[in-house]
């Protein structure tokens, strides 16, 4: 960690797995956030509120609060601000085909709602996830994007876990409507960088690393960001997956869990034989 101020950690298979710490991830962020490095935790969840990850993160012995957690919805809805200012549309509407947190999101992003019944045309439609979503929001958001509405989605996740299996996830539910559309959508969440920006920018952070247990998404994020990125092998992929990876996805280093990445002699580069 020297020479970082920040730690952006990715939650499942980092933090925590199923519903209990991994061995040591609280102690190491305790152990960061006593050396002043700003602990900010990322995730693509659109659906969840922020207020409830840190409420879980709290209950596993971590000090922190909402502010510190980064989603999806937060950065779908920056993003789409963004592009708007950029293109000079002044009142934009928007079209939210997703859960409450992505509305609220939107809402305080300064969007004015088009409602998915509505004929009012809306300047954008923003897309996350929400398991209540059926044909016809997908249909509505289609006809929207064929008339010209911008189109950004949270993320593109294609599958999320459930205790029964694994479910379709957000980018399912997007191709179905890229499928109709043949358009592409701005996407805010990991790997692609606007999520890990809006993080590093509202910790202040100059010189983050990116902490994550998956390459396609945790480490391609982080490196599409310029940060430093981390991949621990308390999760999905291993070392061997790392040596392997593209070099989009290649983790600047290697460690077996959070714990062993403030120890310096611990860190290993994915080149290296990992």
């Amino acid at each position: 960690m020297a020479g970082h101020d920040a730690l952006l950690c990715d939650l499942d298979g980092v933090i925590y797995a199923g519903p209990a710490a991994i061995p040591g991830a609280v102690e190491a962020i305790a152990a960061a956030q006593a050396a002043g490095i700003a602990v900010g935790f990322v995730t693509n969840n659109a659906s969840r509120p922020v207020e409830a990850v840190a409420e879980h993160l709290r209950s596993l012995g971590i000090d922190t609060d909402a502010e510190h957690v980064f989603g999806s919805a937060k950065a779908g809805a920056r993003l789409a601000a963004a592009d708007a200012r950029e293109r000079g549309v002044s009142a934009p509407t928007a079209m939210v085909i997703g859960a409450a947190t992505l509305r609220e999101e939107v809402l305080a992003a300064g969007f004015s709602l088009v409602e998915v019944n509505s004929e009012a045309q809306p300047d954008y439609v923003i897309q996350g996830f929400d398991p209540g979503l059926g044909w016809s929001d997908l249909a509505a958001a289609a006809f929207a994007i064929h008339r010209g509405a911008r189109w950004v989605a949270t993320n593109t996740d294609s599958t999320i876990p459930r205790a029964e299996g694994i479910a379709p996830g957000n980018g399912s539910l997007v191709a179905a409507v890229r499928n109709a559309v043949d358009v592409e959508p701005l996407v805010a969440g990991k790997p692609e960088p606007a999520l890990m920006l809006l993080a590093a920018a509202s910790l202040g952070a100059k010189r983050p690393m990116m902490v994550g247990d998956r390459l396609d998404t945790d480490v391609a994020g982080g490196n599409a960001a310029g940060f430093t990125s981390a991949l621990v092998l308390t999760g999905v992929h291993t070392s061997a997956d790392a040596a392997a990876a593209p070099e989009a996805q290649r983790p600047d280093v290697v460690v077996p869990s959070l714990a062993e990445l403030l120890t310096a002699p611990a860190l290993t580069t994915a080149g290296q034989g990992a």
